[in-house]
């Protein structure tokens, strides 16, 4: 039997637990023409979540495009990335591609491929036109025109939107504000997996897209939700795991959907058909997991200041919401200064080691946590 619990990647709706009223949520704001910008950490399950959602829309009354923006460097390729998921989200064979951008995209010269398996592809490059219209505004605007030509709905969702703010300026965002504002029958899902950097960007009020939608914060999930489909996919698989383990796991992993499913699929792989998870096997599958990212923690570790490290050995061993700055961390943690805590809590934000939760810090990676709770001693 295949191992029934999954991480890495996008999940299907068997595998997901849980997540019924953040999927009603999100479905709801597909159909009523919504802004909302959805945030968590890494691997919090953000993109499955959508995909759920797009899958439940009506369909064709309902046509969800989405725009993975992780490969792009600038605007020219945001053009690009969205002018292709528009097109292949409402065309499949070349001619209509042709065809649809062609009637939307002055701008854009589009080129037709063939994948290995002989689907289409499209991809564009820039006319040198005289048109007044700038390419950006015309991929903007075309979701609207697509949607009253074609008399439906069109969902937008944009993945990973923090990258924009990586982008060379902040004309994207300045044009996308004044351009969807006043759009009829066309959603837009922001998805950003930087809280810190989408919550800047929705609340602060000299960001461009300050308040230009909902925010939705998606947070771990709770372990009375974990606690049945944990037990439900052991059972199935002729093993059995009891309360008290689950909630040991959960509270290894706090609950966040990738670790929790990497450690139970670390244990499932342990535990014989006929056979129940004990504590033992717990702490057998932990060490395995610690073990394998053991080199890769190594070198992390050693590319960090002593006072990155020293803040992180911190936020390790106290409680979330911990305040970092204060006097009696900076005395424990052998730290100059709140200064020196504050520059090296602003560089472990930047690579998303940590961050802001519950008033305090957090650690991202659990098993780094872990790696350092098991490894490193205070000094």
């Amino acid at each position: 039997m295949m191992n029934p619990f999954r991480y890495g990647g996008v999940v299907d709706q068997d595998a997901f637990c849980n997540r019924k009223v953040e999927l009603r949520d999100l479905t709801r704001a597909m159909q009523q023409d919504e802004r909302l910008f959805v945030y968590s950490e890494r691997r919090m399950g953000k993109t499955s979540l959508v995909r759920l959602a797009m899958n439940d829309l009506a369909k064709p009354a309902n046509v969800p495009v989405y725009v993975d923006l992780w490969p792009t460097d600038g605007e020219s390729s945001f053009i690009q990335a969205t002018a292709r998921a528009l097109t292949e989200a409402f065309e499949s064979s070349a001619e209509r591609m042709l065809q649809l951008a062609s009637s939307f995209f002055r701008r854009l010269a589009p080129i037709i491929s063939v994948d290995d398996q002989g689907h289409p592809q499209i991809r564009f490059d820039f006319r040198d036109t005289k048109e007044r219209e700038q390419p950006l505004e015309e991929v903007l605007t075309a979701p609207a025109r697509i949607a009253a030509k074609r008399n439906c709905r069109v969902v937008m969702v944009f993945d990973e939107f923090q990258r924009i703010l990586e982008y060379s300026d902040d004309h994207i965002e300045r044009t996308l504000r004044s351009v969807i504002q006043n759009q009829r029958d066309v959603s837009y899902i922001f998805l950003g997996s930087r809280k810190h950097l989408i919550q800047r960007m929705v609340l602060d009020s000299s960001s461009p897209l300050y308040r230009a939608g909902g925010h939705y914060p998606l947070g771990p999930i709770h372990v009375d939700e974990w606690i049945p489909f944990i037990r439900e996919r052991f059972q199935r698989s002729g093993r059995e795991i009891g309360e008290p383990e689950i909630r040991s796991i959960c509270e290894l992993t706090g609950g966040h959907p990738f670790y929790t499913q990497h450690l139970c699929h670390a244990a499932w792989e342990l535990c014989e058909p006929g056979e129940s998870v004990g504590e033992e096997t717990l702490e057998t599958a932990v060490d395995l997991l610690l073990d394998r990212e053991s080199y890769a923690y190594t070198a992390l570790w050693e590319s960090l200041t002593m006072a990155q490290r020293r803040t992180l050995i911190g936020i390790a061993h106290e409680p979330e919401g911990t305040q970092i700055y204060s006097g009696e961390f900076v005395r424990t943690y052998r730290l100059q200064s709140a200064s020196t805590v504050q520059s090296a809590a602003g560089a472990l934000l930047e690579r998303d080691l940590i961050d802001r939760e519950s008033g305090g810090f957090c650690s991202l990676d659990r098993f780094f946590r872990l790696w350092i709770l098991r490894t490193i001693r205070p000094e």
